[in-house]
């Protein structure tokens, strides 16, 4: 006798005796497999957010001139600073390469500044560069920031024994001038100091300035 709900499922599905052992058995396995991850569900991944201002390299606008790198130290990014050193062009020494590199001075520039430097025996003051043709107010306030004058490299006159074509040389120094030294000299022998100069007329006071970087009295 046929069972009379087993029947019409049997039509409704139209599936055999092996049709129907696969199917449960696939449904077993689904049934498996969802109960095992149910009970050992899987580890989440940590989310690590990055600031937006961390870099391996970088530079803080706020200091100009320092370099800042980071390395992880326990997890923490560490910032070390750097201070960049600025290359100050000695004027006294530089080549006219060097000068023309530097902004607002070209090659015509650059070779006034080193004939007057070889005029002048050197530069004893970065505020001579003023007084070379040519160079602007505007140039020298841009590159005076980025050269010194060491004057120890200046050369010095002996006004005791220079001639009369030595001091002429000197910029500073008109024909006047260097007359009026060399007969002070024939007369007394010997210059003392600036003061003696100036006392005795030999130079102006504003000359006098200008010029004793480069004398010596011995």
């Amino acid at each position: 006798m046929k069972c009379l709900f087993t029947e019409p499922l049997k039509n409704w599905f139209g599936y055999t005796r092996r049709e129907r052992r696969a199917s449960l058995l696939l449904l077993l396995i689904i049934i498996a497999v969802a109960g095992v991850r149910y009970l050992f569900p899987g580890r989440e991944s940590d989310i690590k957010v990055i600031p937006l201002n961390f870099s391996l390299t970088g530079t803080d606008t706020t200091q100009p001139g320092n370099v800042y790198s980071h390395s992880p130290v326990n997890g923490k990014p560490v910032t070390t600073v750097n201070k960049l050193k600025k290359n100050i062009l000695d004027i006294n020494t530089c080549d006219s390469a060097s000068l023309v590199a530097l902004p607002g001075i070209g090659p015509v520039l650059s070779a006034r500044i080193i004939k007057y430097r070889k005029l002048l025996g050197g530069f004893a003051s970065v505020n001579q560069l003023r007084e070379v043709y040519g160079l602007s107010t505007e140039t020298f306030d841009l590159i005076s920031g980025m050269v010194k004058a060491d004057s120890p490299a200046v050369k010095k006159i002996n006004i005791n024994s220079a001639e009369y074509r030595q001091l002429l040389r000197m910029p500073y120094l008109d024909k006047t001038e260097v007359a009026a030294i060399l007969k002070y000299r024939e007369l007394k022998g010997r210059i003392g100091g600036m003061n003696e100069m100036i006392d005795n007329k030999l130079v102006r006071i504003e000359v006098a300035e200008k010029v004793k970087p480069y004398l010596e009295f011995n």
